[in-house]
């Protein structure tokens, strides 16, 4: 199996406990074993089973899905040159990640569209499904790019993420990045991904529709 040492998985996380163990393990079956799970504020036990998993736990007190994975961004070592983002809830299909591991010899950005499977669509909320036609519809108008999703399993290369130069701490860090990588004329994919209602935990971006619509 491929050496993927210069992967650096972050996982944001906030009362995932029952979820966090499975991630981290279907991640290293892919031999993805840099993970970094920040944790949000829990008062559960996810630290202590994400560590117990195997990964580094760093703690983000301030509340906020940007903050949490800028957090998880500093102090990177220096033979990391990709970042690997996806959830802690068990929402993500990680059996993809070949999909993504493959695609990065030619992208820079790589998207899981998750709208692009069945079983994506059906998963997906209707305050999800709001507030993805929103931002994607309103990136394609302003900036030219129509994306279908703004997933948060994406993978991108490290020197890509330093040249956008992420100012966003809350919930616009994806449509942040998403709208800076086409500034950056970075080369971008979507690759269709399954997606599951979430297994545990709480949303950080798209439970309430007000969260949607920040």
């Amino acid at each position: 199996m491929t050496n993927n040492h210069n992967i650096l998985v972050i996982i944001p996380v906030l009362n995932e406990e029952t979820t966090i163990t499975g991630v981290i393990k279907s991640l290293q079956s892919y031999n993805l074993n840099n993970i970094r799970v920040v944790d949000n504020g829990s008062t559960d036990n996810s630290i202590i089973k994400a560590k117990e998993a195997g990964a580094e736990v760093i703690c983000e007190p301030i509340p906020g899905y940007g903050r949490a994975c800028w957090r998880g961004l500093q102090q990177l070592d220096r033979d990391i040159n990709w970042i690997l983002f996806c959830d802690g809830d068990g929402s993500d299909d990680l059996s993809y990640l070949p999909q993504f591991l493959a695609a990065k010899h030619k992208y820079d950005l790589i998207l899981g569209n998750r709208r692009a499977t069945v079983d994506g669509r059906k998963a997906m909320t209707p305050v999800q499904n709001f507030g993805n036609w929103l931002a994607t519809f309103l990136i394609g108008w302003g900036w030219g790019h129509w994306y279908q999703d703004l997933g948060p399993l994406r993978l991108i290369r490290r020197s890509a993420l330093d040249e956008i130069q992420m100012q966003d701490r809350g919930f616009g860090w994806t449509v942040e990045m998403q709208a800076r990588a086409i500034e950056c004329s970075l080369r971008i994919c979507e690759i269709p991904v399954g997606y599951r209602r979430r297994q545990g935990g709480r949303s950080k971006i798209s439970g309430t529709l007000s969260g949607s619509v920040q």
